[in-house]
């Protein structure tokens, strides 16, 4: 674990790498959390999460899907649906001049039955949406809306 100010060098020069987990439920609507923390705080967003050092893709899966769903998926349970730039102007510190940058790995998972979803620390309220209701509320983050872009929507329905 680095502490919060070579983190926020990190930040300031490299991109971090992460999953994002877009999970539809047996209804069809797509899980989303109200963020907490910076970045886009404030918005709802997919849940998801940083990829730590030496961490594979099945362990960050794995670590990510139980800190925020309290449930064990797999990288075997997820489509990979592709590979997408997410830029912010701030950082989780508000330092003034320092934005963030993350390469994200977009995963879809349909689940097989409902999750009880207990809220983490990182957000604070959960909900399920349709499509439509996502693409239409301002307050989802415009880069969970790029999921369901027209360009992909017939990736993430399949």
């Amino acid at each position: 674990m680095i502490d919060d100010n070579t983190f926020l060098m990190v930040i300031d020069s490299t991109p971090l790498v992460s999953i994002d987990l877009i999970i539809e439920n047996t209804q069809g609507n797509y899980l989303l959390g109200k963020r907490v923390n910076r970045p886009a705080q404030g918005f709802w967003f997919v849940p998801g999460g940083r990829i730590k050092k030496n961490e594979t893709l099945a362990d960050a899966i794995q670590r990510i899907s139980m800190a925020e769903l309290g449930q064990n998926i797999t990288l075997s349970d997820a489509q990979l649906l592709g590979a997408y730039d997410h830029i912010y102007d701030d950082n989780f510190s508000e330092v003034e001049g320092i934005n963030t940058h993350y390469v994200v790995l977009g995963y879809k998972i349909i689940l097989k039955e409902n999750l009880t979803l207990e809220l983490d620390d990182q957000h604070s309220e959960v909900k399920w949406c349709s499509v439509k209701e996502l693409l239409s509320d301002e307050n989802v983050h415009q880069n969970t809306k790029l999921y369901f872009a027209d360009d992909l929507t017939d990736r993430i329905k399949k």
